[in-house]
Formats: structure tokens, sequence, C-alpha cells
């Protein structure tokens, strides 16, 4: 086995650096993102969950503050020790990367990690959520945070979704984007996985009977998730077992989706959970 690439430390001081210029091009543009393979995660303490998940790290960004940080020169030296570049930069720096007045003192860029139909496989007590074209970035971020939150097994993205890698979604999951794997399948993908599935494939549906509380959510389980304003297209729908439906008594039209997702996932992982 070849021996790894010890990576190096720089100095930056002007916006016009190219480094800067392309963390920038990836906090802005899905494009970007895409064609590198890379993403922008600000903060420490997801740049710490992400060195211990294992993650690759291309570039770690240190402001001022971190100079004196025991836990951000730790994870400096841990990042530099798996090859990243390590950036220390100026505050004015750092803004002009992030785009942000106030910006964290650590900024990492990592390598992206994206799972396919036939990476998942649907065995013992596992629990998926696909999502159908989810479109908002927070909500997509708080439902991957909460599947870690019940010991979900990961979060499929079905068709035409949000970027789970865009700066908005990586900072609602709070660094549970680095512990929860992410699926990316096309309808008709996910329809033939939805028809093999051995176990529960449940989905919330304005056209579902089911109270979600009633079925016994038979392991492996995968819930079903609709768009946010559309909700779940009929042709998915079809292609899942039980339409479950979330009880509502006041004025309200809806539930937000990341809400309603929380809501079913913790009543299917009951039996599992214990204070």
């Amino acid at each position: 086995m070849p021996q790894q690439r010890t990576g190096a430390v720089k100095q930056i001081t002007s916006h016009a650096n190219p480094i800067v210029k392309e963390i920038k091009g990836l906090v802005a543009q899905r494009k970007h993102r895409s064609q590198s393979g890379l993403f922008v995660a600000e903060g420490l303490k997801l740049a710490t969950d992400a060195l211990e998940a294992g993650w690759g790290v291309r570039y770690l960004a240190l402001g001022p503050e971190a100079r004196d940080n025991p836990v951000a020169q730790k994870a400096a030296a841990t990042a530099k020790a798996r090859g990243a570049l390590i950036l220390e930069v100026s505050t004015a720096v750092m803004s002009a990367m992030t785009r942000k007045d106030n910006p964290q003192m650590v900024v990492g860029v990592y390598e992206q990690q994206i799972l396919g139909a036939r990476d998942i496989e649907p065995t013992g007590t596992t629990l998926w959520v696909a999502l159908d074209r989810v479109r908002d970035p927070g909500n997509l971020g708080t439902i991957i945070r909460t599947v870690d939150a019940v010991g979900g097994t990961g979060v499929m993205l079905v068709g035409d979704c949000t970027d789970p890698f865009a700066v908005e979604a990586v900072r609602a999951t709070m660094g549970s984007l680095f512990h929860v794997p992410l699926a990316k399948l096309s309808k008709d993908e996910f329809k033939t996985l939805a028809g093999k599935w051995p176990g529960t494939v449940a989905a919330t549906h304005l056209k579902g009977s089911v109270d979600y509380r009633t079925p016994d959510y038979a392991d492996p389980v995968l819930l079903v998730m609709g768009n946010e304003q559309k909700g779940l297209e009929d042709d998915m729908a079809a292609a899942c077992g039980t339409l479950i439906r979330i009880p509502q008594v006041g004025q309200a039209d809806s539930l937000n989706l990341a809400v309603a997702t929380g809501i079913a996932l913790y009543e299917i992982r009951r039996k599992h959970l214990e204070l």
C-alpha cells in the first residue's frame, strides 16, 4: 500500500488567491460542487466530526482565533497528516471565502460521499428515509440530523432534490452529514427498490387512511416523504405498501416536512429507543 502524502501549511493574505476563489465557488454554486466532488463545511465542530468519521479533507482554513485553540490545532494536525493543505488566513480572507461578515474560525473543504441504489441493503433493523424532490436545504439538513438521532441508516434523495452539500444543508445537519449515508436514486430506481423491500414501506400521503401510530413497522423500514409543496407523487405512493397520515386538529393545513418526518421517525423507532 502506498504511503499517504503528508499535507502542508500555506499562509494566504490575498482575496485574489486561486484557492480562495475556489472555495468561494464551492460555497456559491452547486455546479462547482458537482464538478469538483467537493463541498464546504463551516465550524470547528463539523471539522472535528468529519475527521473523526474519516472523510477526505482537501483544505482546512484556520482564522486568527484558531491559532491558540487546542482543538482547532489538533484538527489541523490530523488533516495535515491525511494530506490536506492547511490554510492560515486573516478574518478578512475568511469572510471573503464564506461570504460572511462574522465567519467561523475553521472552514473545511471535504470530498463528497454519495451512494447509489445498488449500495442500499435493507437488512435487519435498518431504517432508510426516501425524500421525493425535497427542495429546502434546511429541511434536508434537519431530516439528516433527525435520522442520525433515532439511529436510522441513511437518506435517499429521489429525483430532483436540493443539494445535500450546499452550505445551508450541511449547517442544518449539525455534523450528522458525516454519520448518515446519503444515496441518490432516480424515480425508477426507487420503485424497483421499494417493490422488493423485505420489510415495511410506509409513505405519508394526503390519501393515507392509516393513522401513523397504527402500523407495526416491521423491520427493515423505508419511510417515504414527499415534496414540501406538492407532497408525494401518486406513482411514488403506489409503490409504497402503507399510506399513513399524521392527525391534525388545528387550523394549519399542513406540517413542515422536517417536523412531519421527525414525528414519523420517532414512532417507527419507538421499540428501539430507550432513555
